[in-house]
């Protein structure tokens, strides 16, 4: 059985239910230059880059103000929307830590929303490091792998934990293990399976007596 030293978490739909509350913002920040209702599909299928990049992929005509937007929505609607982290995952984090896993963040967000969830959720302190997104697209792997060098570990010692099919698929090219989280709203499990993940797990709990095992 596989011995994990560190564990490597993406944020939305992983630590929080934060989804709903992203496409929201984006939703505040692009309409009123888009002049069209988006839908919560066509929102999330642009999904993968950082929020400029995701919000450059609608072209509107003013794209540093919709980014400007999307950050001033995504603060005044966070605390209503999704006030803390899932059930379970504080407990997990201490867990870890007090047992000596490295712990750190890998999430296509931009700094910016990154650090205001994690400080709002009071978690930040569990992670040695957060790699954020890029406008460009995913960069999921270069962030596994420059996480696995400042950690000294190796791939078979890093587990990723994510929401999406693409966590999935990126963690297999990076050659970590990767298991599915599977616990928001969100989440797609047939789509998750197709990509086969180590595991799919439908709670936090599930997870962790999974991960406490394997530490």
């Amino acid at each position: 059985m596989e011995k994990f030293k560190a564990v490597i978490f993406d944020i939305d739909g992983t630590l929080a239910n934060t989804v709903p509350l992203c496409i929201q913002a984006f939703r505040q920040a692009m309409e009123p230059q888009l002049h069209r209702p988006l839908s919560d599909e066509e929102i999330k299928a642009a999904f993968g880059p950082d929020e400029e990049g995701t919000i450059m992929s609608f072209n509107p005509p003013d794209v540093k103000k919709a980014t400007d937007d999307f950050m001033r929505f995504y603060e005044s609607l966070h605390e209503e929307m999704c006030p803390a982290p899932f059930d379970g995952i504080k407990d997990l984090l201490d867990t870890l830590k007090s047992k000596g896993v490295c712990l750190a963040v890998s999430t296509g967000k931009g700094k910016d929303a990154s650090e205001f969830s994690l400080c709002l959720f009071n978690i930040q302190q569990y992670f040695d490091m957060v790699e954020n997104g890029s406008p460009k697209g995913s960069r999921k792997p270069e962030a596994i792998q420059q996480i696995m060098d400042a950690f000294k570990v190796h791939k078979e010692e890093v587990l990723y934990v994510g929401d999406a099919p693409g966590d999935v698929k990126e963690s297999h090219k990076s050659g970590v293990h990767v298991v599915a989280a599977a616990w928001a709203e969100t989440a797609d499990k047939a789509q998750l399976e197709k990509e086969q993940p180590d595991a799919i797990f439908e709670t936090v709990k599930d997870f962790a007596e999974w991960l406490y095992k394997r530490i």
